[in-house]
């Protein structure tokens, strides 16, 4: 295929796959590098810094009075960012946020919206300047600090980056969606950034270990307690990925009589307080919260989030597991420090290289600064030198301007001036030739001159520079890493030990029936069923048995193919229909059947065995099976299938086989397995195992004969050795050669 293109008046072809790999790197390329990654040296998208310097442009600084923000955003619009409005004023209206960005760089006034998920109002009706945090960030940008390069229409021009005397990235964090990549950086405490950025300068070599020790961890705006094990947060800043639980934090309020209630006073980060309310309700609409009686809101400026138990007896720390379990009051913050480096290229750098890069572009632009102070000096002291020859003949001075038609090359050949000089002197007011001017001048002049040699010096000793901004970040340490804006809010918890939260907790405790078909189908009803025979099933279906159970019950199905299954109780489909195949809940394959199926309690031993008259005694515990495919407790041969899961409750086992030989054995005598085949229990010429019974010998075996219920106590003539044959079942005994 081919695509025409124009180009000079001409058409080429090009192939349509060329075509759309240059038209789609140049738009991955620009969603890259000018809108989704921040820059490591201020860690700035470019939307955010053109509002900034927007606004230092319109004079909107700290002390200034504030600016309708339509105004601002009309101007980034029209001079620097050519995008829509309402993607400038959502960017601004964030870096006014003091729950979203940790240390606000935009001052609002008016709603910018709330922690709930409410929006800001309209730019019309709002106003902001610029905060202390975003001086610092432009402090030396009047100084040649950084470079500018021209704006999209060729009008103005714009910074390529900020001179960054604040560790942006780190303390206010960045989170953006490029195309192929992505980035999210969760903020940090800026005095711990700059304390580690010091130890960085004293010590070159330190790792990434030791720059933990000066900030441990995120630092964010809303608070909460991160929970996240010490190796965990190495591994991540080392490689720039990982990721932070954060946890909201509560605190037990006692009231009467016994009476408590768990209060939240800090939620994590980027959560909305509206949404997880919601989310809460909805839980506990469709009883997934049982332990949660209610929840209310009772925030004003802060949070206040106050959760009341259904019942005293709930310990508050099982409640807030299963609400960290099940809500956002646990988050997890993802880290991937994809960012630009000083080099424009998209990387993703760990702690030690991200402080590193800043540290680097603060030398740099120390650098260019001291050399536009020292131009700026030298420039001055030149027309000062001009000056001081003035007052020494200021005479001559005046009789050549008054006198001379060219005054400027005459002063200039007869004091020997440069021309700057002379067109000072020219452009002097007459009020600085009194004596007192050149007194001050004089004082300027050896003010300036130490200050150049000073400089000079800075900048002829890398050392000298690396303790200057040591200083510097030791002064923006000072300012904004103590205080209500700088002390760390996020605390550093320890990992919590896990606690046992059972299932039960997240199902509410119900009585129900489970009903079981002949063909396989299950399904609950709530209540216990009096009458069976109202029960209505498929076609050619009957009953098979039910079972009168709790929601929070496990059930046990044990098929024929001796593996063990778990089924939740609660999971069974309930109400009036035919319910669901029991194989959508069991792995069953369609050979397969089911042998029992019962309610699972811990503690119990059971007998399994096969048709063929092998089995052995097996923990109920281990019966227990998480996956749908169940678990292999005893093993059959191809041919043989298991019959038997019994529980195991007196001496004596009772066995029957299909010869109606009746065997007596004690139940010591088979023994405990966790899986296997077992023992053989009875031995057959032809056939294979009627039925099983464990019992008491000491009570008698006991058998039912239609309604009537009959007990042999005189077993002697049966009494044996496991795996002997028996001998014939007593008269009486049913023809069906069950017991029951």
């Amino acid at each position: 295929m081919s695509d025409d293109i124009l180009e000079g008046g001409r058409t080429e072809d090009t192939r349509l796959i060329d075509a759309l790999s240059e038209r789609y790197l140049a738009y991955a390329m620009s969603t890259i590098m000018s809108r989704s990654l921040p820059d490591v040296r201020d860690g700035l998208k470019p939307v955010h810094r053109r509002i900034i310097y927007a606004m230092q442009q319109l004079r909107l600084d700290p002390t200034a009075g504030f600016k309708k923000c339509a105004r601002i955003v009309g101007d980034v619009m029209g001079k620097y960012h050519p995008h829509g409005d309402s993607s400038i004023y959502e960017a601004m209206v964030r870096l006014a946020q003091d729950f979203a960005t940790r240390y606000p760089i935009v001052e609002g006034q008016g709603n910018f919206g709330n922690i709930d998920g409410d929006n800001a109002a309209a730019m019309r009706y709002t106003e902001s300047r610029l905060t202390e945090v975003a001086k610092a960030l432009l402090a030396g940008i009047d100084e040649d600090a950084v470079d500018f390069r021209a704006t999209y229409d060729g009008e103005e021009s714009e910074p390529v980056v900020l001179p960054g005397g604040f560790p942006n990235l780190l303390a206010n964090g960045s989170a953006g969606i490029a195309v192929g990549m992505a980035t999210s950086i969760p903020p940090h405490n800026a005095g711990e950034v700059c304390s580690a950025a010091i130890h960085l300068i004293a010590h070159p070599e330190a790792t990434t270990a030791d720059l933990l020790e000066h900030m441990p961890g995120p630092d964010f705006p809303t608070g909460g307690i991160m929970i996240e094990e010490k190796a965990s947060l190495l591994q991540a800043y080392e490689t720039g990925r990982g990721g932070f639980r954060v946890r909201a934090k509560w605190e037990v309020e006692k009231g009467r009589m016994g009476v408590w209630s768990i209060v939240v006073t800090e939620i994590p980060y980027q959560v909305q307080k509206a949404r997880l309310i919601e989310q809460i309700a909805q839980l506990l609409e469709d009883k997934k919260l049982p332990l949660l009686g209610d929840v209310r809101d009772e925030s004003t400026e802060t949070v206040r989030l106050v959760f009341e138990p259904k019942t005293r007896g709930v310990e508050p720390e099982v409640l807030m597991e299963t609400l960290f379990r099940a809500t956002a009051l646990e988050s997890r913050f993802p880290l991937n420090m994809n960012v630009l480096t000083a080099d424009r290229t998209p990387r993703v750098l760990g702690l030690r290289e991200v402080i590193r890069q800043w540290l680097d572009h603060r030398h740099e632009v120390l650098e260019r600064r001291s050399r536009h102070r020292l131009a700026a000096i030298e420039k001055r002291l030149e027309i000062l030198d001009g000056f001081i020859k003035v007052y020494l003949n200021l005479d001559e001075v005046i009789r050549i301007i008054r006198f001379e038609d060219e005054p400027k090359p005459t002063l200039m050949r007869t004091f020997e001036l440069s021309e700057v000089q002379a067109e000072a002197i020219l452009n002097m007011r007459l009020r600085s030739l009194r004596k007192l001017e050149e007194m001050e001048i004089r004082e300027e002049h050896a003010k300036l001159s130490a200050e150049r040699d000073g400089i000079s010096a800075l900048l002829g000793s890398e050392k000298l520079r690396w303790k200057t901004i040591t200083g510097e970040i030791q002064e923006t340490r000072k300012k904004f890493g103590s205080g209500p804006l700088g002390d760390r809010r996020t605390r550093l918890g320890e990992v919590p030990l896990p606690i046992d939260v059972s299932m039960d907790a997240f199902v509410e405790r119900e009585a129900i029936t489970v009903i079981l078909s002949d063909k396989g189908w299950i399904r609950a009803v709530k209540g216990a069923v009096s009458d069976t025979s109202e029960l209505k099933f498929k076609e050619s279906d009957k009953l098979r048995l039910t079972i009168p159970c709790d929601t929070t019950d496990r059930l046990c199905l044990f098929a024929t193919n001796g593996r063990a299954y778990t089924i939740k109780a609660g999971d069974i489909p309930r109400g009036r229909g035919d319910g669901q195949p029991v194989r959508l809940l069991a792995d069953l394959s369609d050979g397969d059947d089911i042998v029992r199926l019962f309610v699972h309690r811990d503690g119990v031993k059971m007998l399994v065995a096969s048709k063929a008259g092998r089995g052995f005694l097996v923990q109920s515990d281990e019966l227990a099976a998480e996956k749908r495919t169940g678990k292999q407790i005893l093993n059959v041969k191809p041919g043989e299938e298991a019959a038997f899961c019994i529980e195991a409750t007196g001496d004596h086992v009772a066995i029957v086989g299909d010869g109606r030989k009746l065997l007596v054995f004690p139940l010591v005598q088979i023994p405990d397995m966790q899986r296997g085949q077992g023992v053989i229990l009875q031995r057959y010429k032809d056939g294979g195992t009627r039925d099983i019974k464990v019992f008491a010998l000491e009570e008698g075996l006991t058998w039912k004969l239609g309604d009537k219920t009959r007990t042999e106590p005189r077993l002697t003539e049966w009494l044996g050795e496991r795996a002997q044959t028996g001998r014939m079942v007593p008269s009486g005994f049913p023809k069906s050669g069950k017991f029951s």
